[in-house]
C-alpha cells in the first residue's frame, strides 16, 4: 500500500467522522469466560479462543497465555501496525524491522508476599529497529508520530478511566 491507498482508503472515515464525531465514538468488547475447572480464563476473539492463566512465576506452567505478555503482544502489535501506517503516510518505504516490548514486574505484589511492592509493571520499554532509506529527522518524526497515533500506547502513558463490578451469574 502506498500513501495515496492509504489516504484513499481512509478519506471516507475521516470525513464521516469530522462531519459526525459521534460516529468515531466504538466500544470494543472483550469477553473472557472462567469454570470450575481451573484457574484458566479463556478469552474469546474473533479469530479463536486465547486460554489466559498464570505466568510461570506465579505458579503457572507456561501453556497458558499470560495476561501481562498479552499486554505487551498488544503494545507491539499496535505499534507495528501504526509505524506502518505513519511511514505509508510519510512515504517511508520500510523494507523490514522489529518491534519489541519489554517490561519490568515485581510479582512480590500480585502474589501478596509484600503490601508494599506494587502490582504491574514498574516500566515498560518499546523499541522500534527499523531497515528503511530514511534520515535521523525522520525517524525521529516517524517516533514521535508513531506514538502520538498508537492506541495502546497513549492509553498506557495516559490511563484511561476504569471501573469495575462484581455482578451475581444467573443460570450457572
Amino acid at each position: 500500500m502506498n500513501a495515496a491507498q492509504l489516504r484513499e482508503m481512509q478519506a471516507p472515515l475521516k470525513a464521516k467522522y469530522k462531519d459526525d464525531p459521534a460516529a468515531a465514538r466504538y466500544t470494543i468488547r472483550a469477553v473472557g469466560r472462567v469454570d470450575a475447572a481451573s484457574l484458566d480464563c479463556r478469552v474469546e476473539t474473533p479469530r479463536g479462543e486465547i486460554n489466559a492463566g498464570l505466568h510461570p512465576a506465579t505458579g503457572g506452567d507456561g501453556r497458558a497465555a499470560c495476561s501481562a505478555d498479552m499486554l505487551l503482544e498488544s503494545l507491539v502489535a499496535c505499534a507495528g501496525v501504526t509505524l506502518r501506517a505513519v511511514a505509508t503516510a510519510m512515504e517511508i518505504p520500510i523494507r523490514g524491522g522489529t518491534i519489541s516490548a519489554e517490561g519490568d514486574l515485581d510479582f512480590r505484589g500480585t502474589l501478596g508476599v509484600d503490601r508494599q511492592t506494587p502490582i504491574g509493571f514498574s516500566s515498560i520499554r518499546l523499541r522500534y529497529e527499523v531497515a528503511a532509506d530514511a534520515t535521523d529527522e525522520q525517524l525521529a518524526t516517524l517516533l514521535k508520530l508513531a506514538e502520538r497515533y498508537c492506541v495502546i500506547y497513549q492509553t498506557l502513558k495516559s490511563p484511561a478511566a476504569i471501573s469495575a463490578e462484581c455482578l451475581r451469574a444467573t443460570g450457572e
